[in-house]
C-alpha cells in the first residue's frame, strides 16, 4: 500500500496548522483523541441483553392475576 513517513506527517501537520491556526490545535487533538477512545470503548464493551421486565408488563401481569383470583 502506501506508507506515511515523517516527511508526509510534517506536511500534513503544516497544512493543518495553516488552516486552523495554532490556538485550535489542542482542541482538535483533544476531540480526535476522545473520538478514538470512544470508538475503542464501543468495541470492548460486552453486548449485554437487558432481560429486566418493563414496568408495564409487571402491571399487566398483576391485573391478570387479580382477574383470575376474582373469577
Amino acid at each position: 500500500m502506501f506508507g506515511i513517513g515523517l516527511p508526509e506527517l510534517l506536511v500534513i501537520l503544516l497544512i493543518v496548522l495553516v488552516i486552523f491556526g495554532a490556538s485550535r490545535l489542542p482542541e482538535i487533538g483533544a476531540g480526535l483523541g476522545q473520538g478514538i477512545r470512544n470508538f475503542k470503548k464501543a468495541f470492548k464493551e460486552d453486548k449485554a441483553i437487558d432481560v429486566t421486565p418493563e414496568k408495564e408488563l409487571d402491571d399487566k401481569e398483576e391485573k391478570e392475576d387479580k382477574i383470575k383470583k376474582e373469577a
